[in-house]
Order: C-alpha cells, then sequence, then structure tokens
C-alpha cells in the first residue's frame, strides 16, 4: 500500500495535545528536567500546521526506554561528546505510535519525508550528536531507514484479543495447565478479601489520584530511584483526558492497596503505571495484566499493552511482538560501527521473536485438553 494511501490512524492518546501539553505544565517534560521541548513543526503558506514531530533536546538518557547508554559511553571514550542529543519520542511512554504526524491528504507521503529531512537538519544547526525516533511505527521505520536513519529493532509483548466473547472465552483458547494457572492466580483478590474498583470519566476525582500517586511513588522509588511524574501531572491528565484514562484499584475495607493505570486508544489499551502498599502475591497479575485483558475484551478493543519487558507475560497470553525505532548519527566513523552492530542486533531480535512464539500458552488443537500430565480442566 503507498504510504500516502495508508488507513487512517487509530487514535493514541500519548500523541494528544492533552497528554503532552500536561507533561510541560507539570514540570515534568521541561528544560530542568533534562527533556527541553524543541518540536519540528511544518507550516503551510497561510501558517496553518501541516506536519509535526514531537522532539525533545535531551541532556541524558533517561525515561526512553531505548537504551542507548553504551554508545554514549563508546562515543564519549572515543572523545566525542554524545550529549546533548535530539529524541522524538513520547517522554517516559514505551509506547509505538506515529512520530511522523502529518494531516491527511495527498501530501501526506511528501510531508512525512520532509519531517525525517528536518529532524536530520534540526541535529545539524543546533550541533547535537544524534536523532533518536523511538518506538514509531513500522511503515515510518521503514522510510527513515531510505533517508539514512539506522534501523533498530526491540521486543514487548502484546495481548491481542481474537474475538473473544469474555475472559471464559480467552482462557477456553488456552492449553489446561496454563488455564488452570491463570484460575488459581486470580482467586489472589477472593483469597485476600479485595474487592476491585475501575474508575474512569468523572469517577476519576482527586482521592482516587492521591491514592493512586502513593502507589505511583512507591513503585518509581524502589526501579528508578527518582519518580518521573508529579502529583501534578496526574491532576492535569484528570482534568483534561478522564474519560481515555481507566485507573483499576484494589480495595479492602474501604482502603486502596493497589493501583493500575491504563490509557485507552481507540483499539487499544495501554497499561502504564502500577503500585502497591502491600505485597499481595499475584495481585500485580491481576491489576496489570488480567483486569486490562477483561476490560478490553469487554469494550471491544483489539490489542492490550502491558508496557516494556517481560517473558512472565507470555505464559498470561501477552505475545512476543515486535517494536521500531531510527537513529540518525552525525559523526560517520560512529555511525558506521552503530550501524554493523545494529544489524546483528536486530537478527537476534528477529531469532529471540520467533523462538518465544513457542512458548505461548495456547492449544495447539481445538480439541486438546490434556496439560501434558494426563489431567484435563
Amino acid at each position: 500500500m503507498p504510504r500516502e494511501a495508508r488507513p487512517k490512524t487509530p487514535y493514541n492518546p500519548f500523541l494528544s495535545h492533552d497528554f503532552l501539553w500536561s507533561l510541560e505544565e507539570a514540570g515534568c517534560a521541561i528544560d530542568q528536567a533534562g527533556w527541553f521541548p524543541r518540536h519540528l513543526v511544518l507550516d503551510r503558506p497561510d501558517g496553518t500546521p501541516a506536519a509535526a514531530m514531537p522532539c525533545y533536546v535531551k541532556t541524558h538518557s533517561q525515561g526512553e526506554f531505548v537504551f542507548d547508554h553504551g554508545w554514549a559511553d563508546a562515543f564519549e571514550r572515543a572523545g566525542g561528546s554524545y550529549y546533548p542529543k535530539l529524541q522524538s519520542s513520547i517522554p517516559f511512554t514505551p509506547v509505538t505510535g506515529r512520530r511522523l504526524l502529518v494531516a491527511d491528504g495527498p501530501d501526506a507521503g511528501h510531508n512525512r519525508a520532509l519531517l525525517a529531512a528536518g529532524g536530520r537538519q534540526l541535529t545539524e544547526q543546533i550541533d547535537l550528536s544524534s536523532l533518536h525516533v523511538t518506538f514509531a511505527e513500522r511503515d515510518e521505520w521503514e522510510l527513515l531507514g531510505e533517508a539514512g536513519y539506522l534501523q533498530r529493532t526491540d521486543q514487548q509483548y502484546h495481548f491481542v484479543n481474537d474475538g473473544y466473547r469474555d475472559f471464559t472465552d480467552f482462557l477456553d483458547s488456552l492449553a489446561a495447565r496454563k488455564r488452570k494457572a491463570i484460575r488459581r492466580e486470580r482467586r489472589c483478590t477472593d483469597d485476600e478479601g479485595l474487592e476491585i474498583v475501575r474508575l474512569t470519566g468523572s469517577d476519576l476525582d482527586e482521592a482516587a489520584w492521591d491514592a493512586f500517586y502513593d502507589f505511583y511513588m512507591d513503585t518509581g522509588a524502589r526501579k528508578w530511584g527518582r519518580p518521573y511524574l508529579n502529583r501534578t501531572f496526574f491532576s492535569l491528565i484528570g482534568e483534561r483526558m478522564a474519560d481515555r484514562l481507566l485507573l483499576v484499584l484494589a480495595r479492602r475495607e474501604g482502603r486502596y492497596v493497589a493501583g493500575a493505570l491504563n490509557a485507552i486508544g481507540s483499539d487499544t489499551l495501554y497499561g502504564r503505571y502500577w503500585g502497591a502498599t502491600e505485597n499481595i502475591r499475584f495481585l500485580h497479575f491481576e491489576l496489570c495484566y488480567y483486569q486490562a485483558m477483561d476490560w478490553g475484551i469487554e469494550n471491544g478493543l483489539k490489542v492490550v499493552e502491558a508496557g516494556a519487558q517481560g517473558e512472565h507475560k507470555l505464559a498470561r497470553g501477552y505475545r512476543p511482538t515486535i517494536t521500531y525505532s531510527a537513529h540518525w548519527i552525525r559523526n560517520r566513523s560512529f555511525r558506521r560501527a552503530v550501524a554493523d552492530y545494529l544489524e546483528q542486533e536486530r537478527r537476534q531480535v528477529a531469532a529471540d521473536n520467533e523462538a518465544l512464539a513457542d512458548y505461548l500458552p495456547f492449544r495447539q488443537n481445538v480439541g486438546d485438553e490434556n496439560d501434558g500430565n494426563g489431567e484435563t480442566s
């Protein structure tokens, strides 16, 4: 399909002005945090925007989820200055989406090419080492490769809704042993006397955000040392895009003990942040995976993306999925070295992705109910 004829892109909440502006207004993605907004905009002759590319000048590589720390170390050991660099991404968000944002119409393909060239020019003009376009869609990745960018791949795990009627219908597609394991894990809420609460729209009040922010801070402090988002940010997105958010909370005797935040796209549910004040076995799987799958099936969504990393998602029905990024490096010698590395890395990612598919929990044959030990469900 020609790029000009590609279908209308599904709504992605992370590409909305509400989300991106909230990051900046709350002080999360601003100069002082090492995220200098320098968005690339292509204007029509009348001054209205025809295309845009979200860009940030970065003085570090935090909050990106496509790791280039090794590149930075190698370049600086060779006497170069890797930072500052230019990053085209959604800050703190490892979610695939458009990075070359163009208006629909006959000039769409041409404008994408102009953005690809403009990104390189901007990198040169403000004397940066490189430009990194991360979590791009595959057709953009291909276009950027044609424009001279280096191509990189990685892997995530996504749940695909194969037209399931409900969560039980999904379970029926699994091998018996895997089905039993998930049912056992989901019993954690009953065993612990927990009630699951789903909040969206006007139900997302400040009390709910207060509870969730405590969970987020606890997890962020343990995982990253310094959480990226502040309390103001959650209030802002609650005001501006509450209908596109789903907060799943676990409550015991009126007190919230854990929560997971999701963003709602037109065909995808995006799991983002989670946390808990109590260590309850399997509760992470329930709130982050099973509740998201359950809600996605109920609402007819095609995909659930539950964040970065995690081979443990395979046993829970999440499929290995390739992600794409593209990189323009100004220094020719360093660009050649990175290109050689990425060629090997792409082959390894492809091989891993193919091999991991063998570990999915689905039945090989519809009539096969045996779990391998002579037991059936």
